[in-house]
């Protein structure tokens, strides 16, 4: 074993390792006799490419170049697609159409209206249409308008091979929708809507309507959510009673409404059966059959499977070595099927046998051969914050079987605070991770006050207090373990993207604790992205900071930008020059601020990246620099040949 400092050692998890054999796995589904799935390529700058299992075990791609399936309904997407009996329809990410397209044969377009966007479809089998959440974008100087619409799959001489897509607004008058669900008589509609200034894991509403002759929806009711309540997922089962999750206990548990009305919980239990509605499409549990539930649920930040028995309503938890579970699914033949990854395996599209337990990998997101003694494993890790509160983290240390650092040498801390703010640090194989920890750093991966999976009243510790809570936990974090001499204090980074670059530029700029840090399309102007923004986040801010101009002055007391004269530590930033949701504005400001006071900094652009990079060299130029910039801060030899990044000393 060599000896070396902490930082300097040799590692086979490089960026090429990261960006080459990797992809993305998303959007798991099946019709009667295959499975389908979504691959995110960064080689083909991050297109999104249906893949098709078939019964025969042949695996081939279903959508041909150039089509992206992708939709950019509130920029975020999700549900992009939808697989009915050897038909597809998807949305198209360049045009933001609507596409149908059999099995072997080329896609055609049934929609044309270039300012709308579409997500989340699903087929109304009785009227031969698909209905669909829409975004309609084309009034200016408006913020888009959302609805719920029907769209004809049948021509005016009978059903077309390709639908002519003539549109029917169906439900309108609320800011946002999701989760249209058609009950399995087809006489009913389930859906989920909620309006400004709320983002849907504060408070939303389980609405249900009829389906009259002519398709329209009438009698639309409440069946659950408030000002307070968070309802999510919405799915019928086979024999028709409609189930849904609630936080309404603290916690997001499994409820159904049965057929005289009245709402029960299926198993109360201090955990997450769902997620926040990012993104449209998302799953976390399915009937395998009308007496039997399969799901997901996150407890202390970790995702897990179990079964209920909607009977009987007994839980039993499937012991797997996963931690991180999405998309949750099941086959023709009542297999479950989901993407899990766990500390030591890549993410993967799994099916589930129910009878034995037994996993079968059908796809990895990328070829693992990485001897273990280069993996770091995390460790949770609860620790004491400000308000005498506790908040929780995950830990990675420093991890390479070939090396060693010299006697009485701390490591140095690289400090991760997730975007969102209303998301979680995720526990499965992270190469990103790893090659910060084969190196010799520590990697310290924050679920701040805000965090999802700790229960309601864990989310909302961010209320009115980000900036504050989030920096608390980050630094508190970053404290105890220097405490606890498990890395040095005198060599701790913070690094985060979006809202967590927030977080970063904030803790960077209101405390000392940390030596140098990264900002990926970080916020440093709240009052900018609280005025320039998309819709779908364009009120998130009210509840996280106040309302705007009304709390201008709480908006500047926490914004980077007009504090610069308290930075004092080199900072690095990356920005796609396309993105929408933190324009390139904001790190552009805070870049001129830091030349004008002549502390180190690197600021470097993407031209084709909008909000999260995509191209597989955008992101290997990005991990690298950022690690080139730590190196020339702390003074170590990166053992890698890595290309040297401007940085700008002088005023």
């Amino acid at each position: 074993m060599k000896i070396a400092p902490f930082g300097s050692w040799k590692s086979p998890i490089t960026s090429d390792l990261i960006v080459s054999k990797n992809i993305g796995l998303g959007g798991v589904a099946s019709d009667k006799n295959n499975i389908y799935w979504l691959e995110s390529r960064p080689t083909e700058k991050g297109r999104n490419v249906l893949v098709r299992l078939s019964s025969n075990g042949k695996v081939e791609d279903v959508t041909p170049q150039p089509f992206n399936i992708r939709t950019k309904v509130h920029e975020y997407g999700g549900g992009a697609y939808l697989i009915t009996e050897e038909t597809i329809y998807f949305s198209n990410y360049q045009d933001g159409q609507i596409y149908q397209q059999q099995i072997g044969k080329s896609p055609e377009a049934i929609t044309s209206e270039s300012s709308m966007r579409y997500a989340d479809f699903v087929l109304d089998h009785t009227r031969k249409r698909l209905i669909s959440i829409a975004e309609d974008h084309s009034l200016a100087d408006s913020e888009a308008v959302n609805s719920i619409v029907a769209i004809s799959l049948e021509a005016s001489h009978g059903v077309s091979e390709i639908a002519t897509g003539e549109i029917t607004t169906l439900v309108s008058g609320n800011d946002f929708y999701t989760s249209p669900r058609i009950s399995p008589d087809g006489k009913q509609l389930a859906f989920i809507s909620w309006d400004h200034p709320d983002m849907p894991w504060d408070s939303s509403y389980l609405r249900l309507g009829n389906i009259a002759e002519d398709g329209s929806i009438e009698n639309i009711e409440i069946i659950a959510g408030g000002p307070e309540e968070s309802v999510c997922e919405p799915k019928w089962s086979p024999d028709g009673i409609l189930f849904f999750s609630s936080d309404r206990s603290d916690w997001w548990n499994l409820y159904r409404r049965n057929t005289d009305g009245i709402i029960e919980c299926l198993h109360s239990m201090s955990a997450e059966f769902a997620y926040p509605h990012w993104v449209f499409g998302l799953s976390t549990y399915t009937f395998i059959n009308a007496e039997l539930i399969f799901c997901a649920y996150s407890e202390n930040g970790s995702w897990h499977l179990g079964t209920i028995n909607t009977v009987s309503k007994q839980f039993h938890k499937i012991a797997t070595e996963y931690t991180n579970i999405a998309s949750v699914n099941r086959t023709s033949n009542g297999q479950a099927l989901f993407i899990a990854g766990s500390p030591q395996q890549p993410t993967a599209v799994v099916k589930l046998d129910l009878e034995t337990k037994a996993p079968e990998i059908l796809k990895t997101s990328g070829t693992l051969n990485i001897d273990p003694g280069y993996l770091s494993l995390p460790k949770a890790i609860a620790f004491p914050t400000t308000n005498n509160l506790t908040a929780h983290t995950w830990y990675y240390p420093p991890q390479n079987k070939d090396y060693a650092a010299p006697a009485g040498e701390l490591p140095p801390l690289f400090v991760k605070s997730h975007g969102g703010p209303t998301a979680a640090a995720s526990v499965n194989l992270s190469l990103r991770i790893q090659y910060w920890t084969s190196r010799g750093f520590g990697y310290l991966d924050v679920n701040y006050g805000g965090s999802i999976g700790y229960g309601r009243k864990y989310r909302q510790r961010l209320e009115n207090n980000w900036g504050v809570v989030d920096i608390d936990d980050c630094v508190n974090a970053a404290e105890y373990l220097a405490a606890q001499e498990l890395v040095d204090g005198e060599r701790l980074v913070i690094s985060g993207s979006s809202a967590g670059g927030y977080t970063t530029l904030a803790a960077l700029t209101f405390r000392d604790t940390f030596k140098a840090g990264a900002s990926y399309y970080g916020i440093s102007d709240l009052e900018i992205l609280a005025t320039d923004t998309h819709k779908f986040e364009s009120r998130y801010l009210d509840r996280l900071i106040g309302k705007y101009p009304e709390d201008q002055e709480v908006y500047q007391a926490r914004s980077p930008i007009h504090y610069t004269d308290q930075l004092s530590c080199p900072v690095i930033f990356f920005q796609g020059l396309e993105d929408k949701v933190v324009p390139p504005n904001q790190a552009e400001m805070m870049v001129d601020a830091i030349k004008q006071k002549g502390i180190p900094v690197a600021y470097i652009t993407f031209a084709e990246e909008g909000h999260g990079f995509r191209q597989a060299a955008n992101i290997k130029k990005a991990i690298d620099s950022e690690f080139y910039f730590y190196s020339q801060v702390f003074g170590f030899e990166p053992a890698d040949d890595l290309e040297a990044v401007e940085i700008i000393a002088d005023k």
